[in-house]
């Protein structure tokens, strides 16, 4: 009787640290900070199992994927952020490289109107991609 309520209790707990991360985000966190796109079926009926079991967890699972953006399936269309760190903040000529080789063309930071800015994390970097309006357009064009 004793395993038994040990078991059932390990059972229960790992049931809910699943569905309290969001199935998406341990599934697949490559693709953290997508902002939309189409739904995939197989994270939300992950979720939607945490559901079956408990009221809460199975939502905060669905929120956590939702503001996270893993319950999407990647699109070559949709912007993301790719996290590289430099060893000396104030290194332009490596950023500039590293930058010219992600756009494919030459990139220069010696603009006044370009403002290079080091954030605290990437939940704060996705905060000022969301508020740049970089996908308004594609925004505007749906409604």
């Amino acid at each position: 009787m004793q395993a038994r309520y040990r078991w059932l209790k390990g059972a229960v707990v790992a049931t809910c640290v699943v569905a309290l991360s969001g199935c998406g985000t341990l599934f697949y966190p490559e693709r953290k900070g997508q902002m939309s796109g189409n739904v995939d079926p197989v994270v939300a009926i992950a979720n939607g199992v945490g559901l079956l079991f408990f009221i809460v967890p199975g939502v905060i699972a669905y929120a956590v994927d939702f503001s996270n953006g893993t319950i999407y399936l990647p699109s070559r269309d949709s912007a993301s952020l790719d996290v590289e760190r430099l060893k000396d903040v104030n290194d332009v000529v490596a950023l500039e490289t590293l930058l010219s080789q992600k756009a494919g063309q030459p990139v220069r930071l010696n603009n006044e109107l370009l403002m290079v800015e080091e954030v605290e994390s990437l939940d704060v970097a996705m905060a000022m991609v969301r508020m740049s309006g970089v996908l308004d357009d594609e925004k505007l064009a749906t409604m």
